[in-house]
């Protein structure tokens, strides 16, 4: 007599992580832009989800700093601004500097590892053209980095400042911003800067580390002030 196989279900994901997520995606791939007033009737009718589990979403993405509220507009796309976008690239620099002078400290094999399967994950957006998917392998990649330090309230801080980061992630990944460094260039550059970063944490090579995040981080910020300014 067969026994009969069991299908194990996939579980659902709640209303209101669906809507996050929807919302998120919008915002970073700037369909919803900065400073746009986002109405609850609009986002229902738009995603097709209640009302509930929109208003649950929007108050996470508050707490995320990706939307605001304000008393005469509701909520509204956070907007981006040259002066948050200082702050933005001075913090990423300060707090992954400090990653650095953590990780050294510490075995990161199993965060290594990670790391590398990220940047995996970045080739494979790449070569599909699929810029949301290298945006989040991006992301990863970085959040595995500060992950090397072991501290909670640091790893805590580069993933406020890189999910803030994500919609000028987005910017530079989707648009050929300097014509002396077309998007083919720039792409394959970043895969190459990701493995010497890689390199220089098994070396334990602090100083070279250091060197490349420097610009690896000015490169980021030199491609957004360009698209900012222009």
């Amino acid at each position: 007599m067969k026994t009969a196989t069991k299908i194990q279900k996939i579980p659902k994901q709640p209303m209101a992580v669906m809507a996050y997520e929807a919302i998120l995606k919008k915002i970073i791939c700037l369909e919803y832009e900065p400073n746009q007033h986002l109405e609850e009737n609009l986002l229902v009718e738009e995603l097709g989800i209640g009302r509930t589990p929109i208003r649950e979403a929007l108050v996470r993405l508050q707490g995320e700093k990706m939307v605001e509220s304000h008393p005469n507009k509701g909520v509204i796309v956070k907007p981006i601004t040259l002066q948050n976008t200082k702050a933005m690239f001075e913090s990423m620099h300060i707090f992954e500097f400090g990653v650095v002078d953590m990780a050294l400290n510490k075995d990161c094999s199993v965060f290594i590892k990670k790391m590398e399967a990220s940047n995996k994950e970045v080739k494979k957006a790449i070569l599909s053209n699929k810029i949301f998917k290298l945006v989040e392998a991006n992301h990863k990649f970085h959040i595995n980095f500060a992950q090397c330090s072991q501290n909670e309230f640091l790893i805590r801080a580069v993933s406020d400042v890189r999910k803030e980061a994500k919609r000028l992630s987005y910017l530079s990944y989707n648009n050929a911003i300097d014509p002396e460094r077309p998007l083919k260039i720039h792409y394959k550059s970043v895969l190459q800067e990701h493995d010497k970063i890689i390199d220089s944490l098994v070396n334990k090579d602090k100083k070279q580390l250091k060197q490349l995040l420097k610009e690896h981080i000015e490169t980021f910020r030199q491609r957004i002030i360009i698209f900012m300014t222009s």
